[in-house]
Order: C-alpha cells, then structure tokens, then sequence
C-alpha cells in the first residue's frame, strides 16, 4: 500500500509548497518507483481562494486525516484557533503514528498541540517573536532551513519545501530515490536542514550571485581529490573569501558541502549498484574503502554493508 500524503489547505492558500510538495510525492512516470499517493483537504470542502487569484477545488474534508500516513500544513492561516476541528484530526493522526509536516505558518498547529514543547523547530524569521510569545517552550531556529524529528517537521520557508519533502524519501526509501526525484524536478543537489534558509550580507568584498554553479562542477567532480584551493581557483576567489561565503550562504564549510556530497553518492551506488565498496571509493572521491567505512560509519553510524542489505 502507497503511502498516503495529505495536504491541509485553507483560504488564502499559497500554491507553492503545496505544488512542490505533489512534485516531490507525485508520480514520476513508469521508470520510477512511485511510493506516495498526494491529496488535499480543506475544513470545507469545494472552491478554495489561492494567493495567484483562482479558486481550486477540494473534494475532501478533514476527515481525510484519518487515513493520513504524513500531514503536510502548509499555510499561514492554519491555526487551530482558526480551522474548527484541525487540531483534534492532527492529533489523533500524531497519536496513530501519522508524520506530521509543518512549512511555515503551519508550524503553529504542532505547537499549539504541544508536539513541540522542549524541541527546535524551524521557523520564519517573520514568525519567531510571536511564536516565541505564544508558545515559549518551543525552541525557535529561525536560520536553518528544516529540522526533523521524525514525527514531526518543520521548515521555515516555502523554498525549503522540496529540501523538505527529498529529505523524508530518503529517510525512508534510500538516497538513490530522493536523487532520481530531485533529478528529475531539476532540482539542486540535495540541502541538509542546517544549512541556512538565507545568506548574510557580507560587510565587505565581492559576492557572488550564487554558489550553484560552484556546487554543481563540484558534483560533476566528485571522484577527483578536491580541496578548497581548487575550488578557489574555479571560482576566481581566495580560499578564505570561498569559505566565508559557504559558511553564509550554506551554514557549513567547504569541506563539510563536499562530504555530504560524497556521502550521499555513495549511498545511491550501495542502493543502485553491486559494485564493491573500493571501487565506490574511487569514484565518489574517498580514495580508499578503508576511508569511505570510517566516513561512512561516522555519518550514518552503520556500515556500507549492513546500509546495503537495507536498501538494495
């Protein structure tokens, strides 16, 4: 049985991370695996007013929770206070076992139920002071683009809702999935929850418009030993300029960015391939099976073994 995704709109609804949440858990088309069935809901159900000026139409009410395996809220009028019988369906789910999803406004529907209390939660900046004000035994992160605690996530910006979306099909069907999927969308390589959901000013030098290019040529280069200087000399920037603006933009170092990459490769060729541990080695840049099992174990806290027997 497919597992069961249904978004919670409400009037005025913004389209995006509902629309990026149905790219993510939609159908991919017959070459690959299609784990997900998306749904809406609504508190009543027919035309519901989006913020590009139309309606849209939505057949099911909340009691579509019910049968809900993950509870995607996406939206800033979604506060229980607000949508009559919201929180008893989010709860009862929660208590079911149902994974709950939080993008933006939709964060105050877990706080309110108390499935935050003691936890940090990602936020919009715009949020913060007065979830902090309502709801103090939340820990508020209004820098990181997501934070996941397995039964219930949340992410600060309606950008971060592919990061959001990738990041649960890997947890549960393999790095090599979330990739094809993010391959497909188009989408930028995979980004952790602690990378930042904006960058910094800088207060002096150059700044370039983006990182992408970068971290795309880096992807392309994996099984090359890369260090900071060659990623320096790509861009035309210092290593300690290069740095800054990873640090800024992404909220990690250049080496934590190329690692991750290097990690998630090798994931996806455990799950996809029955090539042996040294040759992975070599192409994602780890130089030696010996280095990729302790990077490995380090990261995932498992072998590339048992990961294997997991997930092929």
């Amino acid at each position: 049985m497919r597992h069961r995704v249904v978004a919670v709109v409400g009037t005025i609804q913004e389209m995006y991370p509902v629309t990026c949440a149905s790219a993510v858990f939609g159908y991919h088309g017959p070459d690959i695996p299609q784990h997900y069935d998306f749904a809406l809901c609504t508190e009543k159900p027919g035309p519901v007013r989006t913020t590009v000026g139309v309606d849209i139409i939505v057949e099911r009410g909340l009691e579509a929770l019910e049968d809900a395996d993950t509870i995607l809220l996406a939206g800033w009028c979604l506060r229980p206070d607000l949508v009559s019988g919201l929180a008893e369906g989010v709860l009862a789910a929660h208590a079911r076992g149902a994974r709950i999803m939080a993008i933006c406004g939709g964060v105050y529907v877990p706080a309110s139920l108390g499935l935050l209390d003691g936890r940090t939660a990602a936020i919009h900046w715009e949020l913060t002071a007065d979830l902090a004000r309502r709801y103090p035994r939340v820990r508020t992160d209004a820098g990181v683009l997501y934070v996941d605690h397995g039964d219930v996530a949340t992410a600060g910006a309606s950008a971060t809702t592919v990061d959001l979306c990738l990041n649960q099909v890997r947890r549960e069907h393999g790095a090599a999935l979330a990739m094809r999927i993010g391959r497909q969308l188009s989408a930028a390589p995979h980004r952790e929850g602690c990378q930042r959901q904006y960058p910094q000013l800088p207060t002096t030098g150059p700044i370039p418009d983006s990182l992408a290019p970068l971290l795309d040529w880096i992807t392309a280069n994996l099984d090359r030993p890369l260090t900071i200087e060659d990623m320096a000399v790509h861009t035309g920037l210092s290593p300690r300029t290069l740095s800054r603006h990873f640090t800024d933009q992404l909220g990690v170092s250049p080496g934590r960015w190329l690692l991750d990459r290097r990690i998630a490769s090798t994931r996806a060729l455990l799950e996809e391939t029955d090539l042996p541990v040294e040759t992975i080695a070599q192409r994602v840049g780890l130089s030696s099976a010996v280095n990729l099992r302790r990077r490995f174990h380090k990261a995932l806290h498992t072998t590339p073994a048992a990961y294997r027997r997991s997930f092929r």
